[in-house]
This record gives structure tokens, sequence and C-alpha cells, in this order.
């Protein structure tokens, strides 16, 4: 990405957290919730997981900060369905890890104004990433906090011959034109916001 492609995207980022930002708390409520249906009914109908119960799925959640999307709807009906949750924690400017999570853990921060398992809960390699957008565009490229904590996960996994299913969530009004995109990323197999699901991919590809 060269200069002009790097100021694009930080522009663009700082838009559509702006406009995530100006939804109301009402709003961002009522379509989390929206959201957290859209998700369900991704593992219900896909056709990795059509017909399979989600018993010792590894599923990287997050809790939000700010004006994310809230997934504590969601978090109960996964692990009711037999996936096993993680939670991202930040450990350094550059790398995050996931940490084993059980609804009424104890949490504690976990870096970058988040919160996240104890330090001695199991660290895990998620088969799927739930992961909060700052923007996205409807070829499934993503823009993140710019941070690159999740850019450098993926590549970990990808590493250890592991292919993470990517989810994007935002909400719609988070949706750009194109996002300027390297050669290295790698689109998001769906985003889901309040309207839906978004650029479903065959994860079985």
């Amino acid at each position: 990405m060269d200069n002009s492609q790097a100021l694009d995207k930080s522009a663009m980022r700082a838009m559509c957290l702006d406009r995530r930002n100006a939804l109301s708390p009402e709003f961002r409520e009522k379509a989390s919730r929206q959201i957290c249906r859209h998700v369900m009914d991704f593992f219900s109908n896909h056709a990795l997981l059509k017909g399979v119960e989600m018993k010792g799925l590894e599923i990287s959640a997050y809790l939000p900060i700010r004006s994310e999307v809230d997934l504590s709807d969601l978090i109960p009906q996964l692990e009711s369905a037999g996936a096993l949750i993680s939670l991202p924690v930040v450990l350094s400017k550059t790398e995050i890890v996931f940490r084993r999570f059980r609804s009424g853990d104890v949490l504690q921060s976990a870096g970058f104004g988040t919160t996240g398992p104890a330090a001695d809960a199991e660290t895990v390699d998620p088969t799927l990433l739930l992961m909060p957008l700052a923007g996205f565009d409807t070829k499934g490229a993503r823009i993140g906090y710019g941070a690159g904590h999740y850019d450098r996960a993926i590549e970990r996994l990808l590493q250890k011959s592991l292919t993470p299913i990517t989810i994007g969530i935002g909400f719609a009004a988070q949706n750009v034109p194109q996002v300027p995109a390297e050669p290295h990323d790698m689109p998001l197999a769906a985003i889901v916001t309040e309207n839906g699901i978004m650029n479903a991919m065959d994860v079985n590809a």
C-alpha cells in the first residue's frame, strides 16, 4: 500500500467510526440484537454447518467497546449450541491471543480498552473469528482499527496450517464503496450487519 492509499484508508476509518458513533444507543441496541440473530442464521444455514451441531467449534467472539456491535445476546446461544468461546486479549502493540471464555467468568483488562479472560485461561486457536469492524465494502474487504492485531493473528493461524473462517461484524452505516486493500489482505467470509449477511463465501472451498 502506498502513502496515498494509507492516507485514504486512515481517512476512511475515521469516517466510518464517526458514522458508527453517530448512531443512537437505542438504534445500536436494536441493531445488535438483529445482528446476533443473523449470525445464528449463518451458523444454521451455511453449508459448512448445516445439519451439524456446533459442539466443539472454536469461535472467537468479542466484548464491545465504545460503539461496537454488542454480541451479548449471541454468546450464550453459541454456548448452548455446544460451541467453545474465546475472547481476544491484547498482549502488546503487535500481538493478540485468544483465551477460553465461559459466561460468568471473571474478566480483567485485556488491552486496547477491552476486557477479557485472565492470564490463567487456556489459550486456543479459533476455527472461526467474529471480528469487529471500523469499516467494510461489499467485496469483503475490511478496515480494522489500524493496529493490525487481527491481521497478524490470522497470519499466525495460517502458519499453523489453520484457515479460520472470518466474519466481520458491523452496522450498515460503516459500509464504504471500496476499501484500499493490500495484496496479502484476506477477504472476510461474510459480513453481518443489521440488514443481514453480506458476501458469504463458500467456506468449504
